[in-house]
């Protein structure tokens, strides 16, 4: 029996971890672009034996970009994956930049595909190099240890089981299975912050300070990430804790720990309907003001027009054409 080349099992082996608590008969769908970690991860996808379907989404924001998104729909079909769906999304009019913009069309169209066709699971691609470049911009943005997490390996219906596996055992998995992957050149265009990063940045580290960077970068991420789940379960203890009849006691949130503190106003201004995406670091700095550095100062005004006073030591929300 030939000898399975070692990048492989390695790709293999981390889909079948992250597939296992599944049924059996579950549907499985792999998000591909044709790049090579989402054609490593496709086919080792299907060589678990699951019911396993492809979706890969044209973004339209290159010149053949139908195409491309067409032969990575002929090619699922060749190779056995059923259902295979081409989602075309418009980035047009949606927030942040490119990059962002392009996000948000994409996972709006993966999960209204996993909706509709009943997926169990939506597999992507991303890699330990991809985690690293993510903690090091998230570094460069002053994030929390919200954002020095990562990224998640299971959100909701997505699941990313090559968080522990390099690019290169992706590519070096192509090449041993024959699979020719797509080179995105938006990953070597350096408009992008995320292709700087690629190209310049973590490349740097590594010849400063050695090649486990990129491991330990990841590694980092996934501790945060369990201190963050932690956290966040005791924030929502103290959150219930703090609950008054008229929004959140200041004497019980005074006496929280500022970093549970933080984290209660911060899942209030959410419950509130501020967005999670434009609800910033200085808005729950100024809402924390009002707990423990108060001297009759005003409303904090918080994303999508939500205004918080406070009024007998309790912070409530008011309408800000009532206020004076």
């Amino acid at each position: 029996m030939a000898r399975i080349p070692p990048p492989v099992a390695a790709v293999r082996m981390a889909v079948r971890r992250g597939l296992a608590d599944l049924p059996g008969d579950a549907l499985i769908l792999v998000a591909c672009s044709g790049g090579a970690d989402s054609l490593a991860l496709a086919s080792a996808a299907r060589f678990a034996g699951r019911r396993v379907g492809l979706v890969t989404v044209d973004h339209r924001l290159q010149e053949g970009s139908d195409r491309r998104a067409r032969s990575v729909a002929a090619w699922a079909r060749d190779s056995g994956f059923d259902p295979v769906r081409i989602e075309t999304v418009s980035v047009a009019g949606l927030p942040g930049g490119p990059e962002a913009a392009a996000r948000t069309a994409r996972y709006t169209a993966l999960s209204d595909a996993a909706a509709e066709l009943g997926a169990a699971a939506m597999l992507l691609g991303h890699t330990r190099d991809d985690q690293a470049e993510t903690v090091l911009l998230a570094m460069a943005r002053g994030a929390g240890p919200r954002g020095l997490s990562g990224m998640p390996g299971r959100r909701g219906i997505f699941r990313r089981p090559l968080l522990e596996v390099t690019r290169a055992d992706t590519r070096k998995a192509c090449a041993a299975l024959g699979l020719a992957p797509w080179e995105d050149p938006h990953n070597t265009d350096p408009a992008y912050a995320r292709s700087r990063v690629r190209a310049s940045a973590l490349p740097s580290l590594v010849d400063a300070l050695g090649p486990a960077v990129p491991a330990n970068l990841a590694r980092t991420a996934s501790l945060i990430a369990a201190d963050n789940a932690a956290l966040d379960e005791l924030s929502a203890e103290a959150l219930d804790a703090a609950r008054s009849e008229r929004g959140l006691s200041v004497p019980v949130l005074a006496g929280l720990r500022p970093a549970i503190r933080g984290r209660v106003l911060h899942r209030w201004a959410g419950e509130l309907g501020a967005p999670g995406g434009a609800l910033a670091y200085g808005h729950v700095v100024a809402l924390d003001a009002l707990v423990t550095g108060w001297h009759g100062q005003g409303p904090v005004f918080l994303p999508a027009g939500i205004c918080v006073e406070r009024h007998s030591g309790d912070l409530v929300r008011v309408v800000p054409a009532n206020i004076n």
